[in-house]
Formats: structure tokens, sequence, C-alpha cells
């Protein structure tokens, strides 16, 4: 496609800015379009898989990634209850040969300042909520709800499960919720006491898991996120959750792990939802990446890496194609096969429980370098 393309990025977060700062570096107008007005520091820890950070090499941030997370030594698997390791995969060097790269563990908030000092001032531009999306011949008017408008002949979809895009695409169907809560808390490591904490463990119990783990190089800030069964009532997305709530979800769990918990203060509670799975990924003028085509559970960490995935394809195929529609029709094709296993096995919640046979197939992957599929190779139309 011409340098020249207007490409609209509605959504500043990961994968809309990867995309941005990808496309960006192929020469074309690519301009990412956020609803929040300010940029304030929200959000949960992230695991950063080593296909992951193969894409977030190309912008040329993986300093300061590594610089800004942690490499943890090893991903460990415990049970909830009695605490006995069941399985440990390495995060050595020899891993990082084997995979490529390094994995990482980092607040979110902190990935995303990352990214955005890959961007050049103004391609964030804060403040549009995106209202419609009017074709106009070759290209269509993006109508935001304060009442600004701009024209692109390409507009992406990386805004979320809620994702406006998604909806003007397919029609309102709101998230499915998973019968399922994630609680979590964030916390100086001073808050342990002195006890020791690996560097990154999933407990497993038999009707709920959870992780621990450091965010920063200094190991100065701990995660932990549970995912119980609960219930939900209303459309916020999250929700302050009372500590002392958040400590009797882990009633039975190994003492080490009630000594962790016990450091949070400040808890809160999310929905897990997902949906239904369509591989209906564009259409016209628009395209989606990220939650909003193919929402997971966060039970393989993979949310974010398919994300970044997704941009590194799209940013591939745009470059690669003349035509819109192809390029679309190739970025569906190649990513919707890869994407459905990473649902399944999400769904299923085995990832890492014992010795995996797929991790040289996730995390192995470098989504600049695969092939691409033909574009009328099973895409959507």
């Amino acid at each position: 496609m011409h340098p020249e393309t207007r490409i609209a990025i509605i959504g500043g977060g990961i994968g809309g800015l990867v995309l941005a700062g990808l496309l960006r570096r192929q020469g074309f107008r690519a301009t990412v379009y956020e609803q929040a007005a300010q940029l304030v520091r929200i959000g949960a820890g992230i695991v950063l898989s080593a296909n992951a950070v193969k894409v977030l090499r190309r912008l040329g941030v993986e300093p300061a990634l590594l610089a800004t997370g942690i490499r943890p030594a090893a991903f460990t698997s415990r049970d909830w209850m009695t605490g006995e390791r069941s399985y440990e995969c390495r995060m050595d060097a020899a891993a990082e040969a084997r995979f490529g790269a390094a994995f990482l563990n980092i607040h979110r908030a902190d990935l995303l300042d990352v990214l955005l000092g890959a961007l050049e001032p103004g391609v964030l531009q804060l403040g549009h909520r995106l209202e419609a999306l009017e074709p106009r011949g070759d290209a269509a008017r993006v109508v935001f709800s304060h009442g600004a408008s701009v024209a692109a002949e390409i507009v992406v979809g990386a805004d979320g499960i809620h994702s406006r895009l998604r909806q003007i695409l397919l029609g309102a169907e709101a998230p499915r919720f998973t019968g399922r809560l994630a609680t979590r808390a964030i916390f100086p490591t001073e808050r342990l006491g002195g006890a020791a904490m690996e560097d990154c463990t999933k407990w497993w119990g038999p009707d709920r898991h959870a992780l621990s783990y450091f965010m920063t190089a200094r190991r100065d800030e701990v995660y932990v996120m549970a995912s119980v069964p609960g219930s939900w009532r209303g459309d916020d997305l999250s929700r302050p959750l009372p500590r002392d709530a958040f400590l009797a979800d882990f009633d039975q769990a190994a003492p080490a792990l009630r000594h962790i918990a016990a450091g949070a203060t400040n808890c809160a509670v999310w929905p897990i939802c997902d949906r239904p799975r369509n591989d209906l990924w564009h259409g016209g003028h628009a395209v989606l990446l990220g939650d909003a085509c193919h929402p997971v559970p966060p039970y393989m960490a993979a949310g974010g890496a398919s994300a970044i995935e997704d941009a590194a394809v799209l940013a591939r195929c745009i470059a690669e194609h003349d035509d819109r529609a192809a390029a679309f029709a190739s970025y569906a094709a190649t990513r919707i096969p890869r994407v459905a296993e990473v649902q399944r096995i999400s769904v299923a919640n085995t990832w890492m429980r014992g010795p995996t046979e797929a991790l040289d197939w996730f995390f192995g992957y470098d989504a600049c370098l695969a092939p691409l599929a033909p574009a009328t190779t099973g895409a959507a139309a």
C-alpha cells in the first residue's frame, strides 16, 4: 500500500501503540486515537513472552523493557493448598537462546510508557472516542463523540473487548461473562517483611488459581492476581475490593501464598469475560486486532502477546499488498489458526501446569518473519 495511506488506529493500548510504531517505521501515516482524556498509571502486571519481545525489538525498545521489567529466573507451578512444586520452566540464557528473546514481567503502565517513547509527539491523540464510521468512496470518515472527524483509508479497531469499532462492524453484542472474577493487588515488596518470593509463580487450586510475581528489575513491586468463581452485575469494568474479601479467597492456600497475599493493601476485582469465536475480523475500511476480535481469559498470559503479534502481521500485510481488502484477508488468514489454538489452550487453563510440548510453538514464534497466508486462503470477508 502507498505510504501516504491514512491509517486511523482506534485505541491507545498495547496493540494500537505497537501497530503505530511498526507502521510509522515503514513510512505510513498512522495515528492513534484514544478515548481517555489523560494517561494515568492504572492497570496491572503483564507477561511479555519471547514471541512478544521479538516484535518489540523491531521498535528499538528492548533495552528499555529489560531495564524496566524483570527477567524472572523461572516460571514455577505450585499446588494452591500444599505449595508443592509441580513444574518449573527455567528462563535462563539457554531459554533465551532457544526462544530467541527474554521472558519479561512488567507493569502495564510502564510498558505503555516505553511504547509511547518510541512514537513521535502527536501520534497519540487523547480524548477521541469513536462514534461512527462513514464510508466515503476510497476513504472513510471517522467521527468522534466530541464532533471532530478524520479521513482514513484504513481504520483499525485496537480498542479492546468492548470495542466500539467491532460494534460498528458486527453489531452490538456484550462480552460473555465466564462466571469467574479476577481479584488483584499491587504493593511494595517491603510488605513481605523480608520473606522470600519466587520471581513468577502460578498456584493451581481445584476451582481457582493465582499468579504472584515481581514487576520490576529491582524486585521492589509485587503483583498478585487470583481467578475465583463468582458473579457480576452491572456494566462497570472493575471495582475496588475490600482487603478482607481479597484475603478470604486465600483461606485454604498454602502458607507461602497466604503470606504473599497478606501484603495487599488496595485491591480490585473485575469480571473475566470472553466472546464466542467469530472469524469475521474485517469489513470495508475496518479491521480488528487483539481483544477486539479474539479476547481470551488471562490464563495463558497470551492476550497481550497475541495483540502484539497481530500488530506485526497486520503491519506486514499493509506494507506488502497494494489492495486494502487483500491486506486484511491475508492478515486474517495468517492469524486465525494460531489465535484459535491460543483461545483453546487459554480456556482449558492447562498452560505450563506441567511439562508443555507447545512451548516452542508459542514462545519461539516470530510474527515479523513467519510466512504470510495468501489473501484468498480462508479469509473472512
